[in-house]
């Protein structure tokens, strides 16, 4: 019997991997026979610098400014010529107490930072997972630390954050890092949010960032502004679809690199392998801390299943806990499902024990075939 096991984060309480080896104990005891093969996988978002470690890449470390300006450790990796960051790690939502002062001043500086880490070491394409992050700057921290010039209406440098961009006046790209050029930056975005505008990134994203109502509106209005000063200085059009994930962190990429905008799911599975470990198992087992009604939206347990049912293989998937019914998912090829919750006596239980009853989860799932 051989199954592969491809897990997302139980964000809080197991990196992927570690819920694919309670997963892989769980397959071994229901399956004398069991071969398990575990290939962690992510959406794009925070979980896929664990990914890309799991298929090989080499793990580096940078000081670099954080969403507030402190210097934090961030991780990054490498992987032949390719090389992988997160956001999150620079500029992510876990540096911040989230209320309206951080979300006006948050900014992408050292992701751009990681960024110029990997041209340095020769990365020929870099893929950018964009979750998790605290910035609503629309990327010209990022821009800014590969050389973008940004003035403010006094004639001095603006103010790194996302209130700034109301200030400035002009932008001069002159002295972009000119291996910007040649360089393949592949932007994981599942959202379709444009930069500004009712659905866009202060509006719909900025609540989360600690932004109140003024301070969504005022946002908007400074990423309307910078888009209009991005499509003036390089003739390209911002406002599409996925530019305003992460705080609009795509659309100065979009404006002056060759940057694309794809599936996180699709670059992870892509990256992984995924497509070559599916090829002759009998059983994938995937999973995801939370299962529940965005996890239908291309998120990574279901993109599996889709994935493993289009190869006419059968899915068994295991969550945390799960707000969804089998037949909710069904038509994915999931043949079964079970969460820790149900197999835990509470759910303070099952997150004290997570790998115990992600285990006993995956028994109980196998059991039922």
């Amino acid at each position: 019997m051989r199954i592969l096991i491809a897990p997302d984060k139980f964000k809080g309480t197991l990196t992927a991997r570690e819920a694919g080896e309670a997963m892989s104990s769980g397959a071994s005891e229901v399956f004398a026979d069991a071969e398990t093969t575990i290939v962690p996988v992510a959406d794009g978002g925070e979980g896929t610098l664990e990914a890309a470690l799991a298929a090989g890449g080499e793990e580096r470390t940078a000081t670099v400014q954080g969403p507030l300006g402190e210097d934090v450790e961030a991780r990054w990796v490498l992987t032949g010529k390719t090389a992988v960051i997160e956001t999150a790690e620079a500029s992510g939502l876990r540096y911040v107490q989230p209320r309206v002062q951080s979300a006006l001043a948050a900014h992408s500086y050292g992701s751009g930072q990681l960024i110029k880490e990997a041209l340095d070491a020769g990365a020929e394409e870099i893929i950018c997972g964009i979750g998790g992050s605290a910035m609503t700057d629309g990327g010209s921290g990022a821009l800014r630390a590969l050389g973008l010039k940004i003035m403010n209406d006094d004639g001095g440098r603006a103010r790194l954050g996302g209130a700034a961009l109301a200030t400035v006046l002009q932008i001069d790209d002159s002295g972009l890092d000119p291996r910007l050029k040649d360089v393949k930056i592949r932007i994981a975005a599942d959202v379709t949010n444009p930069l500004h505008g009712p659905d866009g990134a202060a509006h719909i994203f900025g609540e989360q960032k600690g932004a109140d109502a003024a301070a969504r509106s005022l946002l908007d209005d400074a990423l309307r502004h910078w888009g209009e000063l991005l499509q003036k200085a390089s003739g390209v059009d911002v406002q599409i679809p996925g530019a305003g994930a992460a705080g609009g962190f795509p659309s100065s990429f979009l404006a002056f690199t060759e940057a694309s905008l794809e599936s996180g799911f699709d670059l992870v599975a892509e990256l992984v392998g995924l497509d070559a470990a599916l090829a002759g198992v009998d059983l994938v087992i995937t999973g995801e801390g939370s299962l529940d009604e965005q996890s239908r939206f291309g998120k990574a347990p279901l993109s599996v299943a889709d994935r493993a049912h289009a190869n006419r293989t059968d899915v068994v998937v295991v969550a945390g806990r799960s707000t969804l019914a089998l037949e909710d998912i069904y038509n994915h090829g999931v043949k079964a499902l079970c969460s820790a919750v149900e197999c835990a006596p509470s759910v303070d239980e099952a997150l004290a024990e997570p790998a115990t009853y992600v285990r006993e989860a995956t028994v109980r799932a196998l059991r039922s075939l």
